[in-house]
């Protein structure tokens, strides 16, 4: 699953888009759907596409206190999230309804201040005690394999990549501390100071749940996860999905790391009948069985402990709620100040009991307009990519076929789930937010337990209907639109279809076209882990993308930190050939309605780019943004659009780009995925 951002709404084609064209509504922005305040006219398109759309914005639109980025993308959940408090607010109105009880419960434990700070560190006691008792490292092992406590290695239970209409049981390097790896690795001053404030935040924490010796224990901490950190692999080496399928015995499980005792952590865990694990991280895997064994148990049960209260501090009195702000948002992101309250109960309340809530806001902001629309639109970016699969000279007619296959099969899943998740065993507190997070993880784990020797439910969705993104799932070839990313300002049906081919249609290629890039590629139309491509289309796709990774590697958004181009190729792949096969679908859409006429001096082609340009309007801290290019697999928002619409040709044709203008390049130099 995928974090990518997503514009789509309801949209009319094919024979509807005359109605959408003739329509007398004002669009939200601008006479036709893009916003000229935000423009800088000043910048030539060639030099800077991305300030020549949204110039004037990036120079004084300010980033909220509570938030590390602005921009279309963080502000829309700003209008979701009024919406889902007035549902959330309005549950305690049903209180026969049990389900709406235990969100009303939920979310009054979460906003009652002053108990929390009645009740102290209490609720911590009986958590941190556990881990006090344990005596040996098996006791050890299978306190880390329940829901709420930390372990060097995460085990879950998901489709299997290479049997994906069957559940498996899946293993592999678990997060630590500090974001990734780079933090604890990388020299230079600023990596040095955010250690420092590392540890200054390891010892709060502890001296504020009152363990003793903090100092000493927090340089404990930090040397275990530094040690762990070196083994672990790089957010690249992690995206290459046949090197993370390693199913393994149980006796090969015992070769691999004996430390972890897998027959009795798996048996804890429910999952005692599970004759195969995947192991994903194998080697990390292996070194963290290691420290299993070298390092000395007090340490281990140190950082089990610290782990607990600063993965729950939220859930605790202010001055923890506030430590881990301070380190984890002020200090990483250079967040300037905490949201508030009830905007952070409504995103727990997302992660704990999000398809309650989401079930009631499809029901409101989802109709079945708006879903046909949708579709009309999804199959004509079908329709395009067909056509970019067909022409493409460097894939040969073997691969062609399975391609077309796999395009036919692709599932779009739009709105809402078919079906909801019941969350009546769900055990809610109305006076304690501690246990309701763990009874929520605890859940979480007995519902995916009880999917074990069930075919794969295609239905589950991995988002709520409220939230504002989207995702691929290549595994199951399924691409998912949830009702809040289907609305203004990513797409208005009062626009010129223009902006929303350049919009919408560009962001839901994005996402088919996840299928095809160097990662979701490696499936087939089954969604099975299998090589279906001939070496000889291999190489040439292969090619190509590397001179992708090349362009993106000469990007430096923050003065001596690049963009990953391995990282973020995926990502990169989908934008370009989403682009690409939404230019395609528009001129579909031209050739069926005549060419459109010019308005305010913008071709039909200029309003498509614009529009695309204008969609990744966003900015972010330098915090935020040094996080990204070191762990995340999205290019920042600049270089989604300089660093993509440089490759198109018929954007050089729609502006006029020449050589000697900053964002040239060569025909040769050109990428195109299609």
């Amino acid at each position: 699953m995928r974090f990518t951002r997503l514009a789509a709404a309801a949209l009319l084609l094919g024979t509807s888009v005359p109605a959408l064209a003739q329509t007398t509504a004002k669009p939200k922005y601008g006479t036709w759907g893009v916003d000229y305040a935000t423009m800088d006219k000043s910048v030539k398109p060639g030099d800077d596409f991305f300030r020549f759309a949204e110039g004037t914005w990036l120079r004084d639109a300010p980033i909220a206190p509570d938030k590390s980025r602005a921009g279309y993308n963080y502000d829309l959940p700003d209008e979701t999230e009024v919406e889902v408090r007035t549902l959330v607010e309005g549950a305690g109105a049903h209180p026969a309804d049990p389900v709406m009880r235990q969100v009303a419960d939920f979310y009054a434990a979460w906003m009652d201040e002053a108990g929390i700070e009645a009740r102290g560190t209490a609720p911590l006691k009986p958590y941190l005690g556990r881990i006090a008792a344990v005596k040996d490292r098996k006791a050890l092992n299978l306190l880390m394999a329940e829901p709420g406590y930390a372990s060097p290695i995460g085990i879950g239970i998901s489709a299997d990549e290479k049997n994906p209409t069957q559940y498996t049981v899946m293993a592999g390097q678990a997060r630590l501390g500090l974001p990734t790896r780079d933090y604890y690795l990388l020299d230079g001053e600023k990596y040095v100071a955010i250690r420092k404030a590392y540890r200054a935040y390891v010892v709060k924490v502890q001296q504020l749940a009152g363990i003793a010796n903090a100092e000493a224990k927090a340089d404990a901490i930090i040397a275990l996860e530094t040690r762990l950190a070196q083994d672990q692999w790089t957010p690249e080496a992690r995206r290459d999905p046949q090197k993370t399928y390693n199913p393994m015995s149980r006796a090969e499980l015992a070769k691999l790391a004996p430390e972890f005792d897998w027959d009795a952590t798996l048996a804890h865990m429910g999952l005692a009948n599970m004759p195969t694990v995947v192991v994903r991280e194998t080697t990390a895997v292996t070194a963290a069985g290691k420290r299993m064994a070298d390092v000395p148990l007090a340490t281990w049960k140190d950082w089990v402990a610290y782990r607990f209260i600063s993965d729950h501090a939220q859930y605790l009195p202010k001055a923890f709620d506030d430590a881990r702000f301070d380190f984890y948002s002020r200090t990483l992101q250079d967040v300037k100040a905490q949201a508030p309250r009830w905007k952070r109960g409504v995103r727990l309340l997302d992660g704990s009991l999000g398809e309650a809530i989401g079930k009631i806001y499809a029901e409101r902001h989802w109709t079945t307009e708006a879903a046909t629309q949708a579709n009309e639109l999804v199959e004509d970016l079908r329709a395009a990519y067909a056509d970019k699969i067909n022409a493409a000279k460097w894939m040969d007619a073997p691969t062609r076929k399975e391609a077309l296959a796999k395009l036919a099969a692709f599932d779009p899943r739009l709105g809402g789930p078919v079906k909801y998740i019941d969350y009546s065993s769900m055990k809610v507190s109305r006076t304690d937010p501690l246990a309701n997070d763990l009874a929520s993880d605890s859940f979480q784990h007995q519902l995916e337990l009880s999917r074990l020797g069930k075919p794969v439910d295609r239905a589950l969705w991995y988002m709520t209907p409220q939230t504002v993104n989207a995702y691929y799932d290549p595994v199951l070839n399924q691409v998912t639109f949830p009702a809040a990313q289907l609305q203004p300002p990513f797409f208005d049906p009062a626009a010129d279809p223009a902006v929303n081919y350049g919009e919408t249609g560009a962001t839901i290629g994005h996402e088919m076209g996840h299928g095809f890039d160097d990662e979701g590629r490696q499936y087939d139309a089954s969604g099975k882990l299998r090589d279906w491509w001939t070496k000889e289309s291999a190489d040439r796709y292969t090619a190509h993308a590397q001179a992708l990774v090349k362009q993106f590697d000469a990007y430096e958004p923050i003065p001596g930190v690049h963009i990953k181009g391995q990282l973020t190729l995926g990502e990169n792949l989908g934008d370009l050939g989403g682009l690409e096969a939404a230019y395609a679908a528009y001129r579909r859409y031209v050739s069926r309605h005549g060419e459109p006429a010019v308005i305010d001096g913008y071709t039909g082609d200029q309003r498509f780019f614009l529009a695309y340009a204008q969609s990744w309007q966003g900015k972010a801290r330098e915090g935020a943004l040094r996080s990204q290019l070191l762990s995340n697999p999205h290019s920042p928002e600049e270089y989604r659009v300089n660093g993509i619409v440089r490759n198109m040709d018929e954007w050089y044709a729609a502006f006029g780009v020449k050589p000697g203008d900053k964002l040239y390049l060569p025909p040769e130099e050109r990428v195109h995925v299609w």
